[in-house]
């Protein structure tokens, strides 16, 4: 919630044999005020005018980046526009599950002249899927690599992880749990406002975990559930930080803090250790998101997982900061050659389905 990327890529071919050539990569921050007004939208009329806002939005930032590719629109097949999460409510949580991302493509579609794929996450959730993750499909596409398996490890919001190896129907994927979100919760309570995330580590280096606290957290139900298993706002988000806030309200925030980085670090090596390493032998784990930033949270996460390697996905030829965006390019590629791009043992749909909805 805090920035737009986006990528300009030539794709070639569909399934197994797609190529993917990065051509160009832009990142515009939102300001603090805007952040804000995502956060807090909840009512209809407020929901409705971010969905027209957030397509403004995106649609500026396809046109940057075909600007610094050297391009023009006409040169542009396709947008895949994956939007703003406002609401993620799978089986786990609900009888009745469904997703909302927001970003009216026909804004987009509008303000730039190319015919758009968005919504993506809609059709594997009425296949019966988590609706998420997605990103593996981009893993296996880009990331794989014969006789082996790697765990591709997104730090987000939601953490979540992607094994892949030579065939789509062996991927593994779950969401493991926090990522940045109940930290990004308590810098913004600790700075009143000013800070939108843990800058640098700075907080937690400075602190100490409060193991009572680190346990309250570590029994969330969520962590539990076995895959294929999909998280978001409703169980790490403002009010799961509202209760820590409140619940130690005497504790340092350095401490609180320090508490918060251990709970994801913990709450991921735990999902490899009941879910991964019991079946796989994994050759590494490259890690993305912006978790990967945070110097603290990264070198406690290498330390728990040794000695399994732990790299940025950098590494393998694609800059981080890149990595989602190129997997919606991808996925408006497949929806074009109408090749199905879920991943049913990822999100537990019932069958492949195409995914995403086409504005002309």
């Amino acid at each position: 919630m805090d920035a737009v990327e986006a990528v300009l890529c030539r794709i070639e071919g569909t399934g197994a044999g797609v190529r993917i050539t990065l051509l160009a990569h832009v990142s515009r921050p939102f300001s603090p005020e805007f952040t804000q007004r995502v956060l807090s939208a909840q009512d209809a009329r407020a929901l409705c005018e971010l969905n027209f806002a957030l397509g403004e939005h995106f649609a500026e930032a396809a046109l940057e980046v075909i600007t610094r590719a050297g391009l023009r629109p006409e040169d542009v097949d396709v947008i895949g526009s994956h939007g703003q999460t406002v609401a993620h409510w799978p089986s786990s949580l609900s009888d009745t599950p469904s997703t909302l991302q927001l970003g009216e493509a026909s804004v987009i579609a509008e303000r730039t002249g190319i015919a758009v794929v968005s919504d993506f996450r809609t059709r594997d959730m009425a296949a019966g899927g988590q609706g998420a993750p997605l990103v593996p499909y981009l893993d296996w596409a880009l990331f794989r690599k014969p006789g082996v398996a790697r765990a591709l490890q997104n730090l987000g919001g939601i953490g979540n992880v992607s094994v892949v190896s030579e065939r789509l129907e062996d991927t593994v994927a779950f969401d493991t749990g926090p990522g940045n979100m109940v930290m990004d919760g308590l810098a913004r309570r600790i700075s009143g406002g000013q800070l939108s995330c843990d800058l640098d580590g700075h907080l937690s280096r400075e602190g100490h975990v409060v193991p009572h606290l680190l346990e309250e957290l570590l029994a969330h139900p969520f962590l539990a559930l076995p895959p294929p298993r999909s998280a978001g706002r409703e169980g790490f988000g403002d009010a799961l930080v509202t209760r820590l806030w409140e619940r130690a309200r005497h504790t340092r925030p350095q401490d609180l803090m320090a508490t918060a980085v251990e709970f994801t670090v913990e709450a991921t090596a735990r999902a490899y250790e009941t879910w991964l390493l019991p079946r796989f032998t994994l050759e590494a784990v490259y890690v993305s998101g912006g978790g990967i930033r945070n110097p603290v949270l990264m070198e406690r996460l290498t330390a728990r997982l040794a000695p399994l390697p732990v790299h940025p996905v950098d590494v393998l030829g694609l800059p981080e900061g890149a990595k989602e965006a190129v997997c919606f390019a991808l996925l408006a590629n497949e929806h074009l050659a109408g090749t199905p791009a879920n991943v049913p043992s990822a999100t537990g749909a019932r069958r492949q389905v195409v995914l995403g909805k086409l504005t002309p």
